[in-house]
């Protein structure tokens, strides 16, 4: 049933069901009763889910992997190009992040306590004085 798939996976229902209605869970079998069953195979495909997800893969990156793995004997060069792929956003994405903490730290320092009314954080923001990445 979906609340034990939910349990064994830490998976919470509503995103079991948003998965299969994108696709990437499969449609569950359905007992008589109209309630969803699952197999083994779909606490692993939810797993490997969780687990990219959790890696930062986006929807679409995760679809192609699943594409990827329902062929066994393929060469992995395609997976490995996902994922450098996905590698280098998140380096750059790292590197906006450290230029990001390095204004907000730039821009924190100049903040004595004083009044709001000379407060250099609201004066450095509102002049246009904040460098963030692009």
């Amino acid at each position: 049933m979906i609340g034990d798939l939910a349990k064994r996976t830490g998976a919470k229902v509503n995103t079991i069901r948003f998965y299969e209605d994108i696709g990437l869970m499969p449609q569950a079998a359905r007992t008589d009763s109209n309630r969803r069953t699952y197999r083994e195979d779909d606490v692993r495909r939810l797993g490997f889910i969780r687990h990219a997800r959790a890696l930062g893969f986006a929807v679409g990156e995760i679809r192609s992997l699943i594409a990827l793995s329902s062929d066994p004997d393929r060469s992995c060069a395609d997976v490995g190009t996902i994922a450098r792929t996905h590698l280098a956003t998140v380096e750059d994405r790292i590197v906006r992040l450290m230029t990001l903490r390095d204004e907000l730290c730039r821009v924190t320092e100049a903040c004595d306590g004083g009044r709001v009314a000379d407060c250099r954080i609201i004066e450095a923001i509102s002049d246009g004085d904040v460098h963030a990445p692009e």
